[in-house]
């Protein structure tokens, strides 16, 4: 099944729960990063890219076209790892594809216009996902995206589903692979690879409203030459709203640490003093992607297991601030990390099971599930209750009423990057 037949399928918009879901999607993407715009480096991004894309779109500092803005809110939105995910695609298929439908909102675009084409976009860029399944020492973000950051802004033109078909097409014959190197070496650079995604995608939906073209066969081709993948790929038929199966993270960092840091602060008020030993049971593949350890950078810490659980214990949750230079740089913490013991479950990991086992001098907590797992979705209240702990420092009380509104209810959207 061709990844193109949905673009006809699902050209027309979402409807019921797949259109509740991309709206919360909106709204969780815009909190992620609202709060990844308080970053220096992310402040930094937005005064550089002023100097290419000077714009009237105000963004971190600086004011940017809504090319930039976009390539901008990519890179923000991942900054804290806390964006939404899909299992099946083993990646983030919002994460350039949203920031295009927050740019066109903020400049006034009719909502369900903004809507129908993030819907679009993340069908395309969740079946591109399913079908590029990259080689060890690469990285998802930024490779497949494209093309679903190519759908969005071609539908958002106002090309009919052929022209987002050429769009896609488009990207799809210059599709790009990135590597885990920077997270290996604690670098922040893998930031930017779905500020790549957001650009080449809009350049992909201008190639194609000029009447350019690429044949449809290049996806596969880019698979076979890229992946070595030779037999043709199995995606879900249009029709299939994978939208509906994404899920939120109710923390930010990596997702095999939630479970831990669930069970840290869970544990937390139950202490009666400093924890002496801290001892953190779980599956092979969690110790294998999150077992940094002492990590010196807020991508390191990120993918931190170890630096999860001291930060739920000492923050009571897991959210930006556990990433910032301060935290980084605080001792109390710092030690409370080294003091974390970290032990594989082999039960766990032989049953195929994800969880996390946090035992405190004694005191234990098991945590199988977090918001997010299969048949746990992220309710409306929950998404709107993370939106509020990562928006308010940034947008205010009444800022973060407008921003739901607007996600939630289509209200007006100008000044939805209006901070404070």
């Amino acid at each position: 099944m061709s990844l193109f037949a949905v673009i006809p399928a699902a050209f027309a918009g979402p409807e019921g729960a797949a259109a509740a879901k991309a709206r919360l999607l909106l709204l969780d993407s815009l909190g992620c990063a609202l709060a990844g715009l308080d970053h220096p480096r992310v402040q930094a991004f937005a005064q550089a890219l002023q100097a290419t894309f000077p714009g009237d779109v105000a963004l971190g500092g600086a004011r940017l076209a809504p090319a930039g803005a976009a390539a901008l809110l990519s890179a923000a939105t991942c900054w804290d790892e806390a964006n939404e995910g899909l299992a099946r695609a083993h990646g983030r298929p919002a994460l350039p594809v949203a920031p295009l439908a927050l740019v066109a909102r903020a400049r006034g675009a009719d909502p369900a216009l903004a809507l129908a084409a993030f819907a679009l976009g993340y069908e395309v860029a969740a079946r591109a996902g399913e079908a590029w399944r990259i080689r060890p020492g690469m990285h998802v973000d930024g490779s497949w995206h494209s093309l679903g950051a190519a759908g969005a802004a071609a539908r958002l033109a106002g090309l009919d589903a052929e022209g987002v078909a050429r769009a896609v097409r488009l990207a799809a014959c210059q599709i790009p692979f990135a590597l885990y190197a920077p997270i290996a070496a604690g670098m922040d650079g893998r930031n930017s690879f779905p500020a790549h995604a957001a650009l080449l995608g809009q350049m992909a939906a201008a190639a194609a409203a000029s009447g350019m073209d690429a044949p449809e066969a290049g996806f596969a081709e880019a698979r076979r030459l890229a992946l070595g993948h030779e037999t043709e790929a199995l995606v879900a038929p249009p029709g299939t709203w994978l939208i509906e199966e994404a899920y939120q993270k109710p923390y930010a960092g990596v997702r095999h640490a939630h479970y831990a840091a669930a069970a840290a602060i869970a544990l937390r008020p139950r202490l009666s003093g400093p924890p002496r030993r801290i001892v953190v049971q779980t599956y092979a593949e969690a110790l294998r992607y999150a077992g940094n350890r002492a990590p010196a950078a807020a991508i390191s810490a990120q993918f931190s297991l170890s630096w999860a659980v001291a930060a739920a214990l000492v923050q009571g949750d897991l959210g930006p601030t556990a990433y910032t230079e301060a935290a980084l740089a605080d001792p109390a913490l710092r030690a409370l990390e080294a003091a974390v013991e970290l032990v594989e479950d082999p039960g766990m990991t032989a049953a195929g099971l994800r969880g996390a086992t946090v035992t405190i001098d004694g005191l234990s907590e098991t945590v199988r599930h977090v918001t997010g797992d299969p048949g746990h979705p992220m309710t409306e209240a929950e998404t709107v209750q993370k939106f509020i702990r990562f928006a308010a420092p940034a947008l205010g009380e009444a800022g973060v009423a407008r921003a739901i509104s607007a996600m939630l209810q289509d209200a007006p959207a100008e000044g939805l990057f209006d901070v404070r």
